[in-house]
């Protein structure tokens, strides 16, 4: 079992290829490589997606949080490549068992909670959680292929 590390800003940048308004990880804040992470969204009320979902009620889209853990996920794959050669892409590929528990609204701090159910050569499968104040919000099981 590996030590967990913490992943600023300035390396997700280095591991996933989003960026604003569609990167939806702020910071990783444990990561055991091949295993499990954590990472956080800060969620402001300046974000493009509440001016539509909704005005007068903004609650971030609940395919942004499937969104999120799956982000959360590459950035864990991509960190566990074990020659430290970059895939040129991480494709996200299924959802399964997707669950929303509770809104997730401006001024909450999401934590995306994934860990590694399988791997078989180049595709991973994890189950994820997104948490709000140590609450589920959602759910799901998700895999994801890297392509080199």
């Amino acid at each position: 079992m590996s030590t967990p590390i913490a992943i600023d800003i300035n390396k997700i940048l280095t591991l996933l290829p989003h960026r604003y308004p569609f990167l939806l990880v702020d910071r990783v804040l444990e990561i055991t490589p091949r295993e499990t992470i954590t990472a956080l969204k800060n969620v402001t009320m300046n974000e493009p997606q509440f001016t539509g979902h909704f005005p007068e009620h903004p609650v971030m889209p609940g395919v942004m949080l499937i969104e999120g853990m799956a982000q959360t996920a590459g950035a864990l794959c991509v960190a566990s490549m074990q020659d430290g050669r970059k895939p040129k892409v991480v494709y996200f590929m299924t959802i399964d068992n997707a669950k929303f528990r509770k809104p997730v609204v401006p001024g909450d701090v999401v934590e995306y909670h994934l860990t590694k159910m399988k791997q078989r050569a180049n595709m991973w499968w994890f189950k994820g959680e997104a948490k709000v104040d140590g609450k589920i919000a959602c759910e799901a099981e998700i895999s994801a292929m890297l392509v080199s």
